[in-house]
């Protein structure tokens, strides 16, 4: 079920989706970006032309012809601010994309510690591939994430066989087992925690009643 609500009159509107998710024959790309695009509400990355787009701008910097999107989150799931109500403001939404083919030596350089130590100063990231998505998206360099995701191998499965035992293969049930006496372990432990709480009850009794003095 799918809740909605109208961002001018903040209606709200719910609807039953069926969907059906099939896995990609070849598996995830194991080459994954992230860019947070932060002039953009997720509903505006939602058409096919937009991604798209999208995809061009990121091919300008990320030379590889297989690139597609793997994801579209609005930012404000990832913990971000809702945005005053100001023309303009967009909350943002991450673009994760993926590739067969290995990262750009420009998005390595933009994911550096030494870019992430410049980010932390409040400067931009060392990378010169910034103009490829202006002015149409406006990426935030300093959330650039990159991921290499590898498929992890798959156990083999159970052999299952045909249930009948082979030629000259006679089963062997287990031995009988001799029967043994319980009754010692029974009493003794059983016995031993009553001795002890009646040792205790008398010593008890001995110091409330025959060491008391007078006063």
């Amino acid at each position: 079920q799918v809740l909605a609500y109208n961002r001018h009159t903040y209606g709200t509107v719910a609807q039953r989706l069926i969907l059906t998710i099939t896995p990609a024959p070849d598996g995830e790309p194991p080459y994954q970006g992230e860019f947070l695009v932060g002039n953009r509400n997720v509903e505006e990355l939602l058409p096919a032309a937009t991604q798209e787009m999208f995809l061009q701008a990121t091919g300008g910097i990320w030379d590889q012809d297989d690139l597609q999107v793997i994801n579209i989150t609005s930012a404000l799931d990832r913990g971000g601010r809702v945005p005053l109500p100001i023309e303009g403001r967009k909350e943002g939404v991450y673009v994760k994309v993926g590739s067969w083919g290995a990262f750009s030596s420009c998005l390595v350089s933009a994911a550096s510690p030494q870019s992430r130590f410049r980010c932390s100063l409040g400067q931009q990231p060392l990378a010169s591939c910034y103009d490829t998505f202006s002015p149409i998206f406006a990426i935030r360099w300093c959330n650039l994430t990159l991921l290499q995701v590898w498929p992890t191998p798959t156990a083999p499965g159970l052999l299952w066989g045909s249930g009948v035992l082979e030629e000259d293969g006679d089963f062997q049930p287990p031995t009988e087992v001799t029967p043994q006496n319980l009754l010692p372990g029974f009493l003794v432990t059983l016995l031993v925690p009553l001795a002890v709480a009646a040792l205790l009850c008398l010593l008890l009794g001995h110091l409330m009643c025959c060491r008391r003095e007078g006063v």
